[in-house]
């Protein structure tokens, strides 16, 4: 898995000004009577249901603090509490790891609320949401191409935010993760002797993912199966792309040593 924090700092903060914030809410509304206690799915007023859910994920009681948070909005739709608990209900979720819950609940937000100063927020939670459930590379990459569609709509829509920044950098994370998987399969196929199959790979990875750490090795890989495959030409503008771009690796020494040995004609 991608290495990266339960709660990140942009969502934590948000969450605690969210949280904060209805302090304002509660000194305009009237105070009910005694707090009741926490159980889902007991009328209440909206102070007290809101304050029972942030005091339970205050204490890490997060499954609770989501179920509260979304009886805000169920008891009281209208209030403007509501909107406010339906971010606080996706972020508990988060913290939880209850990621599709998380992602529907910001979902939902932001088809309410399309518009809302907090979208943005909304939007960068279901991102992360998906990239803390990349999975390692001998794995299917569906979720990794959920996070990178995701992580790209935060940076194509707010690049203003405070969110797009860590947005590009997950991006990276993620664009490197992607062509680490088709190193794996490219790797596969050549050791196999698919030699077209795995020139295919290592053509995507020098396409489309140029600048992730994988993109050296895949040259020289490209060098190895077009030589196999009996197109010295095109080995020598691989290794040649090598030698431009990375002339001190251990890659293009591998490369010409090969160009060397296998196409020496083409070596110079």
């Amino acid at each position: 898995m991608i290495a990266a924090s339960s709660a990140s700092r942009p969502v934590r903060t948000l969450a605690l000004a969210l949280a904060s914030g209805s302090m304002l809410l509660t000194a305009a509304c009237a105070g009910g009577g005694g707090r009741p206690d926490d159980t889902a799915y007991v009328a209440r007023d909206v102070e007290s249901l809101y304050f029972a859910a942030k005091e339970r994920l205050d204490r890490g009681q997060v499954k609770i603090a989501a179920a509260l948070f979304d009886e805000v909005e169920r008891q009281h739709p209208y209030s403007p509490w509501a909107r406010r608990a339906q971010l606080m209900s996706a972020f508990s979720y988060y913290v939880g790891k209850n990621y599709p819950q998380a992602i529907q609940s910001a979902q939902r937000f932001l088809s309410i609320h399309p518009g809302n100063k907090d979208a943005p927020y909304a939007s960068y939670l279901i991102a992360l949401s998906y990239y803390e459930q990349i999975s390692d590379v001998q794995r299917d990459q569906q979720t990794t191409l959920l996070a990178k569609t995701a992580l790209t709509e935060v940076v194509r829509r707010y690049p203003e935010s405070s969110y797009a920044a860590d947005a590009k950098l997950k991006l990276d994370l993620v664009n490197d993760h992607l062509a680490g998987k088709e190193m794996t399969i490219g790797r596969f196929y050549e050791d196999t002797g698919k030699w077209l199959a795995a020139t295919m790979r290592f053509r995507k990875v020098v396409d489309e993912y140029q600048t992730t750490s994988h993109t050296a090795e895949a040259l020289y890989r490209l060098t190895e199966t077009y030589l196999a495959l009996g197109i010295p030409e095109e080995a020598k503008k691989s290794a040649a792309v090598l030698g431009a771009n990375y002339p001190g690796s251990e890659w293009y020494e591998k490369a010409f040593e090969l160009m060397q040995k296998k196409a020496p004609e083409y070596a110079s």
